[in-house]
């Protein structure tokens, strides 16, 4: 597993666990979607990205090119 899939992995789902919560528990979880929909976009742009820093401290390998 590399950074990236990583990346996808907790990303992908985190916003299925809230979209889920959402539906069944309460509709306020959708604010979880929306903050990690906005991480993304901050993380598109400056490229800081602290779930990154985390995987790379637990020894996961990246791809080059990926910081």
């Amino acid at each position: 597993m590399t950074v990236e899939r990583a990346i996808l992995l907790t990303v992908g789902g985190l916003i299925i666990v809230s979209v889920l919560l959402a539906v069944y528990v309460n509709i306020h979880w959708l604010w979880l979607t929306g903050l990690l929909g906005a991480h993304l976009v901050q993380a598109s742009f400056t490229g800081l990205c602290p779930v990154v820093r985390m995987f790379k401290r637990m020894g996961l390998p990246s791809k080059p090119g990926f910081t």
